[in-house]
């Protein structure tokens, strides 16, 4: 299940990269970001069991819901998708995330953006030795701040939150991770 919805996202992205120059309420191609990071603090709260470190290749797709706030800044949204491996307790596991609804504040020319969105994540195997995520399926929380520092190249920070929220009861746990990203944009918004 988990190769159809990235072959099929995968699909979608090459789809609308391929449109052309993107404009304001287009879907577009927007960027793709290689990310690592760890973990840090307690899930909201629950102390976690294992040190995590996280890499991945995301990708987002501006959605055509866009307002302009006057001057050089706008508020929108996008679609954030990744794919990847989860470190911990010695064992490596795939990940896959989809954040269907990304809301973004920033400047149109995208020296500054802040963004928080949520939606689902897969993993491969979700018990890191004692820690025992629950089940396949997490909600992803996150969080983030980028840049654009020299022309279509920039980097990021996003805060992410894995957590079953109680759907395979009380004991399961999440994680928290703090994720650096290099960043290429492909929509040019000069």
């Amino acid at each position: 299940m988990g190769v159809t919805v990235l072959v099929l996202m995968g699909l979608i992205f090459v789809q609308v990269g391929i449109a052309g120059p993107a404009q304001a309420g287009d879907f577009a191609f927007e960027s793709i970001r290689l990310r690592g990071g760890f973990s840090g603090g307690s899930p909201l709260g629950r102390e976690r069991q294992s040190d995590f470190q996280q890499a991945d290749l995301a990708a987002t797709v501006r959605l055509p819901w866009e307002k302009e706030l006057g001057g050089d800044w706008i508020l929108g949204t996008r679609m954030l998708a990744s794919i990847g491996m989860l470190r911990g307790a010695n064992e490596t596991n795939g990940i896959m995330t989809i954040v269907p609804l990304d809301i973004v504040f920033g400047r149109k020319d995208g020296l500054i953006a802040i963004d928080v969105g949520g939606g689902g994540a897969l993993l491969s195997d979700y018990k890191f030795g004692r820690q025992n995520f629950g089940g396949p399926f997490q909600f992803v929380w996150t969080f983030g701040i980028t840049s654009r520092v020299a022309g279509p190249l920039g980097i990021g920070y996003h805060f992410q939150h894995y957590s079953d929220a109680t759907l395979y009861g009380q004991d399961s746990r999440g994680v928290d991770l703090h994720l650096i990203e290099l960043i290429y944009w492909f929509d040019r918004r000069d």
